[in-house]
Order: C-alpha cells, then structure tokens, then sequence
C-alpha cells in the first residue's frame, strides 16, 4: 500500500525516512547553541539532550567555555559536573556570562591510568544523579566501549554530555552522536573555527567561524576603546 501523498517528500521517499543527503532531525530534545549558525548545523538545531557530543581540540587549546557556555545557561538550574578539568574555573568570569557559579560541581581527578578510570567511574555517576543538568569530561585516553557505556547513561538519564578530547582521537571509532572540532581561526578575525566530523547528515563542506566572543562581552571591549580613543582625542588637543 502506497504511503499517503501528503507523506511524502519532494524526492518521493516517506516523510519518516531520513536520507543521507539531507541533515537529519534530532532523535530527541536538543538545547539550543546560542549560536544561530552552529545550530543550523546541527541534527534537531541544537545540542542533543540524552547523547554523547564530543569535542576535538588542537593540543594547548580550550575553547569549550565559548562553544558550550550558551547552552550550560539555559540547560536548567541544575549542576554542571566537570570531571577532570584542566583549569580550576573561574566563578565571577562565568557568572557575568549567566553561568551561576553555584551550579558549577569541579572533579578533580589525577593523571594517569588510575585517573583514566576515576574519571570514567565519576562521568557515569553524574549522568545517573537526578540533580545534573550537564556533564563536560575531559578524557584522553579512553576506550571506544567506555565511550559507549556513557552514551547508554547519557540516553537513560537525558542528560547534556560533553566529552573532550585531543584532536588526534579523530582518528578513532567514536560512538558520538555529534563529533565537533573546534579552535581559533588561524588569521587575525577573532573567530572560533568549527568542523562537524560526525554528524547524521551530509558532511560540512566549509567549517563555520563564530563569534570568538560573547556578544555581550564584545560590546563592552568595543565600548572601551571608543572610550580610549575620545580620551587621546583630548590629550591631543590639548598638546
């Protein structure tokens, strides 16, 4: 029996039937990026809720906080778990940035293999707790079956999990349901350079470049150098 022709795509396939020309739909709930160009990107248009997102980054770089900070304000009241963390995070900077300092939950974990395992035990145990909105872990190295215990915990639970990693693991199977990579552009624009690795849909052709600075932030830069600028305008005059 032929499906109903309101059911059907321009191409003839089923409304139900994803093809892999076209970006998929997410399975679930998403959070939005904040960022109108990374979500037109995204499966759903947003960050999923209930799955595994990883991130790459180039070895000395952190720009998780601009990518991910968006959607931790608007994910919920709850805590904001960061398990192995490199840096101590700063509570004002994020605050000003409508991050509450409050919610933020800091696992300090050691180096080593021994890590290795505390973090993996600490990253599950967070998902599983009824008071987490977000979970971000930072692990290298770690299994692709480890990965894919924390996607199964992360879908149990529907909460925010965030894996990062060096960019090298981009070489290795990932059970992700979105994989990004993500760093500073190379030229002088202030930008952060995205790539989608993985995604359900057809690959990005061009990485995108955002915004490497909160809106709000940047006005006040730019605001201050105005001001800077109206101030040597006097000095010289008065010279």
């Amino acid at each position: 029996m032929s499906a109903p022709a309101h059911l059907l795509s321009r191409t003839g396939a089923h409304l139900d039937v994803w093809q892999a020309d076209a970006l998929a739909g997410a399975p679930g709930r998403v959070v939005a990026t904040g960022d109108a160009l990374l979500d037109a990107q995204l499966p759903g248009g947003g960050w999923p809720l209930g799955a595994l997102s990883e991130i790459l980054q180039p070895p000395g770089v952190h720009s998780e906080w601009r990518l991910l900070l968006p959607a931790l304000q608007r994910c919920g009241t709850g805590a904001v778990v960061l398990v192995g963390a490199p840096h101590l995070p700063f509570g004002p900077a994020l605050g000003a940035q409508g991050l509450l300092p409050q919610r933020l939950l800091w696992v300090a974990v050691p180096a080593g293999a021994q890590g290795g395992a505390q973090r993996l035990w600490a990253t599950e145990q967070a998902l599983r707790c009824a008071d987490v909105d977000a979970v971000l872990a930072w692990l290298a190295p770690v299994r692709p079956e480890q990965l894919r215990r924390l996607q199964m915990a992360a879908a149990e639970y529907a909460k925010l999990l965030f894996v990062l990693r060096p960019e090298q693991a981009q070489s290795e199977s990932s059970p992700a349901a979105l994989r990004l990579w993500a760093a500073p552009s190379g030229d002088a624009s202030d930008t952060l350079e995205v790539r989608a690795l993985k995604r359900r849909g057809p690959p990005m052709d061009q990485p995108l470049h955002l915004g490497a600075r909160p809106a709000r932030l940047a006005c006040l830069l730019e605001a201050s150098q105005i001001r800077s600028g109206d101030a040597l305008d006097r000095t010289a005059a008065r010279a």
